[in-house]
């Protein structure tokens, strides 16, 4: 399994960047930038991706098979059964 690395950011907006960068934050305009009042319809995983660990797991066929007919459209089973692995998780966190 080949890791992809990201494109590196071209040199004139990298010079963008910078000059945001060394402006102090009272002097960076951000009238147009709307307010985000609540995090309600944030999504996991646009920005950070946790870093995936590949194993070997059996699981009995019947559920293999339910999680191949019920995922979301826009996402394979595999990761229907790691999103309902992180849920039974965060609601058994002690």
């Amino acid at each position: 399994m080949k890791k992809r690395h990201s494109n590196p950011v071209p040199p004139g907006v990298q010079a963008e960047i910078d000059a945001l960068a060394a402006l102090s934050e009272d002097k960076i305009n951000t009238d147009d930038i709307p307010q985000v009042r609540s995090w309600d319809d944030a999504k996991r995983g646009v920005f950070y991706r946790p870093i995936k660990q590949q194993i070997t797991l059996r699981l009995d066929a019947d559920l293999v098979d339910w999680f191949k007919n019920h995922h979301q459209q826009d996402e394979g089973y595999q990761t229907s059964i790691n999103r309902a692995l992180r849920e039974y998780v965060s609601q058994h966190h002690s």
